[in-house]
């Protein structure tokens, strides 16, 4: 297995060829697509992108076992270990994981796959085991690996030691196509706070921060990427797009913006167990935890999330899963400043929203402003009905005109 990398060096091509080969129009040589393909991961802590996660004893640690600070009090110790993307001999749907580790009582060791899909956007994470596999949102030929460390309540941490990793392709018919327009949903929101502290990725919350948490590790996004990205909108005319960091503010396994819900299946999809035990009971009115409930919160927003909307108290808001949709999107640059989104193409129109850094937008065209001696103005790319930004500011390809 190739040495990690802490970039997406070779990505294009992965894309093109992922494309190609589920689009049936390239063939492996005679003997190169087996049924099935299982390598052993290759456990290394190195490459900038890994969380609170150390090698010693011939085994993957915690380094830090102290309690973690969250929105809704301390939280047991974890850490990640992102691996090296890998590309698998023929494209695939389903991964299977074989753990073996040193697990206290309450310790976990949680792995995770994603696949890149066909229009080069990472599909969610789906908990892998060895007796219920993986099953990625689409056949692909890119996989990346996460491990989640999560210590006992007790404060010992698991020790793993070995992961065998197996992947396949799940009977035909069995998965469903992705929609066009991305889910959405209501849910109440709260403020995170905890500036000084670090998100379950190993971002260390700053003054004006801008992410979220939601209540699922499938959309974690990895420290410093938005490739999980939510839009939040506090009315008609003020929207906020921001990437997911955290897990929270009361769940860790309600994904309840998926068709498949990865717990709480017995509840309608869009409605976090928080809200319907807070307001209905469910669980004895707790948490998957066992918490007494206290506010229907499905989302947490950092500060500078939380400001941008105008938000002067926990609210209602509408947010969008962008992941859950597909087509045409791109990336927010990294930079100090805010990305304003303007009502019209115009650096003068008013602010309707702001861009995240990093984060992922779907966007629908692009129009040249007039100005200038030649009639010509700088690009901008529409998000939406009234919903621009500089095209200079954003990171697209193959933007049609408006």
């Amino acid at each position: 297995m190739p040495g990690r990398r802490s970039g997406r060096a070779g990505f294009a091509a992965a894309v093109a060829a992922a494309a190609a080969l589920v689009a049936g129009l390239v063939a492996p040589g005679a003997g190169a697509v087996p049924s099935n393909e299982s390598w052993a991961a290759e456990l290394a802590v190195e490459g900038g992108d890994d969380t609170n996660v150390v090698t010693g004893g011939a085994a993957v640690r915690l380094e830090d076992l102290a309690d973690r600070a969250a929105s809704r009090g301390p939280a047991p110790a974890e850490g990640e270990l992102l691996l090296t993307p890998r590309r698998p001999a023929a494209a695939t749907d389903r991964v299977a994981a074989d753990v073996t580790a040193d697990l206290p009582p309450g310790a976990e060791v949680i792995v995770a796959v994603r696949g890149t899909r066909d229009d080069g956007t990472w599909g969610p994470w789906s908990e892998a085991r060895s007796d219920e596999p993986a099953r990625l949102s689409e056949p692909t030929v890119e996989l990346q690996v996460r491990v989640t460390l999560v210590a006992a309540p007790d404060g010992r941490g698991p020790a793993l030691r070995r992961l065998w990793l197996t992947a396949d392709r799940a009977p035909a018919g069995l998965g469903a196509p992705r929609p066009a327009a991305a889910f959405g949903a209501r849910v109440f929101a709260t403020r995170i706070g905890l500036v000084g502290n670090d998100t379950a990725n190993g971002h260390e919350v700053v003054r004006d921060d801008r992410f979220v948490a939601l209540p699922s590790r499938r959309a974690l996004s990895p420290r410093g990427s938005g490739d999980y990205t939510v839009r939040v909108c506090a009315g008609a005319d003020r929207c906020t797009w921001a990437p997911v960091w955290d897990v929270g503010p009361w769940n860790t396994t309600d994904d309840h913006w998926s068709e498949r819900r990865q717990a709480f299946g017995d509840l309608p999809r869009g409605r976090p167990q928080a809200e319907v035990a807070f307001t209905d009971g469910h669980h004895d009115g707790r948490d998957g935890s066992g918490r007494r409930v206290t506010n229907p919160a499905g989302i947490d927003l950092a500060d500078g999330t939380f400001a941008d909307l105008g938000l002067e108290d926990n609210a209602w808001v509408t947010v969008t899963y962008l992941w859950t949709g597909r087509g045409p999107s791109g990336r927010a640059l990294d930079r100090d400043a805010r990305l304003d989104v303007r009502a019209a193409p115009s650096a003068d129109a008013a602010v309707v929203g702001v861009v995240a850094p990093r984060a992922r937008l779907s966007y629908e065209c692009a129009v040249d402003a007039g100005g200038g001696r030649t009639g010509v103005g700088p690009r901008w790319i529409r998000l939406g009905p009234a919903q621009f930004v500089p095209a200079a500011q954003v990171e697209v390809r193959d933007v049609p005109a408006c």
